[in-house]
């Protein structure tokens, strides 16, 4: 069954192509809190560096503050899954922080058109989608859903409103692209640790790591740029006072990316 015929009134799911809709791309860009998203980019590094287990979550709780949203997830393609369990919320915070380790269908579902579209969609799920689904959750009014994929495994993440109708625009797109990145790579983190467990082997670590260097690279140079950008706002802003204060977390990350690049590697 194809997901792009799903009828809105039957599921209650719309699931509108992002770069297809000028109504999303004309919306007037909002005023951010530069010192929430600061906070986000601080739970970003420190998690990489510190608590590598617990990226994910720290991904989707990074996302609610760089996108001012309600809710937040990161949902992945089960292995072997049904119809009925076949994608797994990984990671979720906010009003659905409630819904972590969810198991939602394989139809209806946004991330199956997602996936199949495979560009960023406008979302909005209507109460009825919850009555088939037979749970109790707000309606989501507005929302973002991006696709990612890694070495197999592929899956969803996505930032949502529970009560704003435009809560998102063009700057939470370009965010949630970087985000995106950053969920392949930490997916491919946790895919390849459970690799090394099996192949104990220092080769294959140094293999490992230097491949995962190169994925967490091109979204830690986008979140570098931001931060260099509020460090040129005026001394008396709070925004420069705390990309100040976040400065030597990101330059720990990235000397961490670059002594993994520098590692030798096995060839296959």
């Amino acid at each position: 069954m194809g997901t792009l015929s799903i009828d809105v009134k039957e599921t209650g799911l719309e699931v509108i192509d992002l770069l297809d809709d000028p109504a999303f791309v004309a919306r007037r860009i909002h005023s951010r809190d530069a010192l929430a998203q600061m906070a986000g980019m601080r739970r970003l590094a420190h998690a990489f560096v510190e608590h590598p287990d617990d990226i994910l979550q720290e991904l989707v709780r990074a996302a609610i503050d760089l996108c001012g949203a309600d809710s937040a997830a990161i949902s992945v393609v089960k292995e072997n899954g049904t119809d009925a369990e076949f994608y797994h919320w990984v990671a979720s915070a906010g009003v659905y922080a409630g819904f972590l380790n969810a198991m939602l269908p394989r139809y209806p579902s946004a991330c199956g058109i997602c996936l199949e579209r495979g560009r960023p969609q406008v979302i909005r799920v209507l109460p009825k989608f919850f009555e088939l689904l037979g749970v109790e959750a707000p309606p989501v009014t507005d929302g973002l859903l991006l696709p990612w994929h890694v070495e197999g495994v592929q899956g969803t993440i996505f930032v949502m409103a529970h009560q704003r109708t435009q809560a998102f625009d063009m700057e939470d797109l370009r965010m949630m692209e970087t985000l995106a990145d950053f969920a392949a790579m930490a997916m491919l983190q946790l895919k390849q640790r459970a690799q090394l467990l099996e192949k104990s082997s220092a080769a294959a670590a140094a293999t490992m790591a230097n491949d995962l260097a190169h994925q967490i690279n091109n979204p830690l140079q986008a979140l570098t740029n931001i931060l260099f950008l509020a460090q040129q706002q005026p001394e008396t802003s709070g925004e420069r006072t705390l990309a100040t204060e976040l400065a030597p977390d990101f330059q720990r990350l990235s000397t961490l990316v670059q002594k993994l690049l520098a590692l030798p590697v096995t060839k296959s």
